[in-house]
């Protein structure tokens, strides 16, 4: 059974890394400013305001970073400023065993997804595919925030995961398979293929969800896992959105997923709000989760923390 961080209480420090592209700052500061208004003590890494290029700081740096938040034993959850891309460019510089000894809740979503794997994978603690720091301002659905504090903040299970009403799951491939969820975007997810860091999908429920590609540019990245026989492993599979993703020669994203993932033949539900999208469904990866896909239900029946 994966390791579960502590819960988040009000009054809790949150560590603040840059582990990707660089964000401006008064967008970092305003968010910080909406984490306190929370009734959150906040805390910055020595990187986080940092610009070099497409990234906030040397690889070396963003993992110290990092490695000083699962350090520090005030700090009770990790938010990352943004994804972007670069984050693989830490792994190596991670103590995982030390990780393993300090869970703490790791939140995130784009770039963040192969860190979010990596954890689960190497250091057995259940990660978050939730928000951000960007996340925390006015005018973000209440849906995100209910979704995030539920499952940070409280144990009880089994938690169902309802879709906002505008948006009802889809089955797709009927069946009922319980495993971990793993995954998240799919771009980052391929990018691990043949590295240390590769997902692991053996006995579990995939994840996937994308942002701004071209449905064949997707098409190409779905073909990638499938020949590196990351379907064959999994027992569900959870498509999740396709967010600002254009048609490709009259193709849509729906079309991708009733030609290319419906034909694998996994237990499949589709139209999950996660990642990018507008409303983020809080899924803890590594956990323990029932996809009924014949009721087009996810259920989580394991929590992400625990009161210790």
């Amino acid at each position: 059974m994966a390791i579960k961080p502590l819960a988040l209480q009000r009054g809790d420090t949150v560590g603040i890394v840059t582990l990707g592209s660089p964000l401006a700052a008064e967008t970092i500061n305003a968010r910080i400013a909406y984490l306190r208004s929370l009734g959150l003590n906040v805390v910055v890494g020595r990187h986080v305001y940092g610009a070099n290029g497409f990234l906030a700081a040397s690889a070396q740096e963003r993992a110290e970073d990092l490695m000083g938040m699962f350090a520090d034993p005030a700090v009770r959850l990790i938010l990352p400023s943004r994804g972007g891309v670069g984050v693989e460019g830490i792994l190596p510089y991670l103590d995982f065993r030390f990780i393993r000894m300090n869970p703490k809740i790791v939140s995130g979503y784009s770039d963040i997804t192969v860190l979010l794997n990596a954890l689960t994978q190497l250091s057995d603690i259940v990660t978050l595919h939730s928000l951000l720091l960007i996340d925390f301002k006015p005018g973000t659905p209440p849906y995100n925030f209910e979704q995030f504090f539920a499952a940070t903040s409280s144990v009880a299970v089994p938690r169902p995961i309802v879709n906002p009403p505008a948006l009802p799951l889809v089955s797709k491939v009927p069946g009922n398979v319980s495993g971990p969820i793993v995954g998240g975007n799919l771009t980052s997810l391929t990018g691990t293929l043949g590295t240390p860091f590769e997902i692991d999908t053996r006995g579990k429920i995939l994840l996937l969800e994308e942002v701004h590609e071209p449905v064949n540019t997707v098409y190409r990245y779905l073909e990638q896992l499938r020949l590196a026989g990351k379907f064959d492993d999994c027992r569900g599979i959870l498509a999740g959105q396709c967010t600002d993703c254009p048609d490709a020669y009259g193709v849509s994203y729906s079309d991708v997923v009733d030609n290319y993932i419906v034909p694998l033949g996994k237990p499949t539900i589709s139209g999950l709000a996660s990642g990018h999208g507008e409303y983020k469904a809080a899924l803890p990866l590594g956990a323990l989760a029932n996809l009924n896909a014949t009721e087009a239900e996810l259920t989580l029946l394991e929590p992400a923390v625990t009161y210790g």
